[in-house]
């Protein structure tokens, strides 16, 4: 039987944040004492309302509202971990409504079962990969970053092993397709556009693809008071003036954003002439099209600008994801539920990576947005409404039963 709790939303975000590192905002970090609390929490929850739970070896806390394996599965939930120093809501509110929308739904008999997870890393802070769940249920989990180690030089393998888990288990966690009728993510904003036109909730369109590089500029190293302006081969000059192309050529582009979010020079001495910089640039679009094309020219420009200046230049892509486009008809049965509860809303596209980036290689993926006060994120500041986490609630419940109907006429 389903039981309903009755602690306020906010109640229970504040309560979940509490499992967290010392220091400001919060800090959860995957397969850590925090990320084994919070699951705790959770599981009690979800237990007491009558869910039944797993943990499976990529560390996604599953809990089961129907566990009838001759019916499909609907996904829907998030990430637990957090960034160092983030927010109490980004990825945990949404493991947290779609709980609270089933404890509301009752024991309502539906055509197929509901999963809700609750993934153990998206924000890849504590190793060099991120999307480990995810990636494990669609069948493209890569073993190769069991190998990448933490600050203090664990490897992701033996902290997910100090977990309680098996890694060696995870490639046999993949679903297959026929079994999962979709998958639903509720996220925060993390942007300010909802916020900017009123709306509470937006539907997500697409994610954008994303990639980066390390750029690498080689000059030459030379004393600060003896060398002629005319006659240095300045790397970190020559960065300035790429820098300075990224944004300029960025901006000329209303459909793709591009950053240089990083910069590491040597010597990096006060009297010594830069001989070598590495930038780290990242280019994000909707269109995978529009940011091949933004790559492509950026890389033709700055060949141009680092020959004229004398120094080398080399650029190494680390890191490429294609741009996800969400399911047409889970969104026209999202844009519904929220109208069946008197809401406007906006189509949107989510600038940030999120788990569904991945789940889409198993199934059709849908979003939806919930508005966040200046459209902070990752920061201790980060804040959503008592009132606007209901009404995602409330269009969560419609969803489902909107679903149900759908289903059992096809």
């Amino acid at each position: 039987m389903i039981k309903k709790n009755e602690q306020t939303i906010t109640s229970r975000i504040d309560e979940l944040a509490n499992f967290s590192k010392p220091g400001l905002g919060v800090t959860r970090l995957p397969f850590t004492k925090q990320h084994k609390e919070v699951l705790k929490l959770i599981t009690s929850w979800a237990t007491t309302s009558g869910l039944k739970t797993k943990i499976d070896h990529a560390g996604t806390l599953i809990m089961e509202y129907g566990s009838d394996s001759e019916k499909p599965s609907f996904l829907i939930g998030s990430h637990q971990d957090t960034v160092i120093n983030g927010g109490k809501f980004d990825g945990i509110m949404g493991v947290l409504l779609p709980l609270i929308a089933i404890e509301r739904l009752g024991d309502i008999k539906l055509p197929f079962n509901i999963e809700i997870l609750a993934f153990a890393d998206e924000e890849g802070v504590r190793f060099p990969t991120s999307l480990i769940g995810p990636r494990a249920l669609a069948g493209t989990f890569d073993p190769y970053v069991l190998d990448f180690a933490d600050n203090s030089g664990l490897l992701l393998r033996d902290s997910m092993r100090d977990f309680g888990l098996n890694p060696n288990e995870i490639l046999n966690l993949a679903r297959k397709e026929k079994d999962t009728l979709g998958y639903l993510e509720v996220h925060i904003e993390q942007g300010p556009k909802l916020e900017k036109e009123g709306i509470p909730l937006g539907v997500v369109e697409a994610i954008a693809g994303i990639e980066r590089h390390n750029l690498i500029i080689e000059g030459v190293a030379g004393h600060a008071g003896t060398t002629p302006m005319e006659l240095r081969r300045d790397a970190l000059a020559a960065s300035a003036e790429l820098i300075s192309l990224t944004e300029n050529v960025a901006k000329k582009s209303k459909s793709t954003v591009a950053t240089i979010g990083s910069i590491q020079v040597e010597p990096n001495i006060v009297n010594v002439i830069p001989k070598q910089v590495i930038l780290s640039l990242e280019i994000r679009a909707r269109d995978d099209r529009d940011r091949l094309r933004l790559a492509s020219d950026l890389k033709k420009k700055m060949t141009f600008i680092t020959e004229k200046r004398g120094v080398k230049f080399s650029i190494k892509k680390t890191y490429e994801q294609r741009a996800s486009h969400c399911d047409p008809n889970l969104t026209k049965l999202l844009e519904k539920s929220l109208l069946d509860i008197g809401l406007n809303y906006n189509r949107v596209t989510s600038g940030a990576t999120h788990d569904a980036s991945a789940m889409v290689e198993l199934c059709p993926i849908s979003m939806l947005f919930v508005r966040c006060r200046e459209g902070l994120s990752h920061n201790p500041n980060e804040y959503v409404s008592e009132n606007d986490m209901e009404l995602a609630v409330q269009t969560l419940q419609r969803f489902f039963v909107q679903l149900a109907d759908e289903y059992s006429n096809t």
